[in-house]
């Protein structure tokens, strides 16, 4: 269990109690209501991600570089669904730790991610394969391609 877990709801409870302390029921109703505006903000902030990646293909990035560049340990899946707006592919099974999703970009480079309780633990970057052409002659006075 993550002491994030544990902290918030303590801290919620002494914001009220503080809140009553101070200003009897009026700190009360005013830390309510703000703990209230701080839950409706994140709400809103978690719906308008969502909002945007239900309109993008699924597992789509515009650059797998760039989001592999962007990326830093410890950061929330819904922080990486936002940079990248769009849903990963999961190739984890569900309900599994740790959780692996992968964004795929025009070129075919992607990027791998592996969440361990919502947090970004690790990432792997690949390339896509050139084609060997076997067909490729070299031009004269060039030595031959490796």
């Amino acid at each position: 269990m993550s002491l994030q877990k544990i902290l918030l709801p303590i801290g919620a409870v002494v914001l009220v109690v503080a809140g009553y302390r101070s200003w009897g029921w009026g700190g009360v109703a005013f830390a309510v209501g703000a703990l209230t505006l701080w839950l409706m903000l994140h709400f809103t902030r978690l719906m308008t991600i969502l909002k945007r990646a239900a309109n993008m293909p699924l597992g789509y990035v515009g650059s797998a570089v760039m989001l592999q560049a962007k990326l830093k340990p410890k950061m929330t899946l819904m922080h990486v669904i936002a940079m990248t707006r769009s849903l990963g592919v999961q190739l984890s099974p569900p309900d599994t730790q740790p959780e692996q999703f992968r964004w795929t970009d025009p070129s075919d480079a992607s990027v791998t991610c592996d969440f361990q309780d919502g947090k970004l633990v690790r990432w792997e970057f690949r390339r896509p394969e050139p084609p060997v052409d076997a067909g490729v002659t070299t031009l004269p006075g060039l030595p031959p391609a490796p």
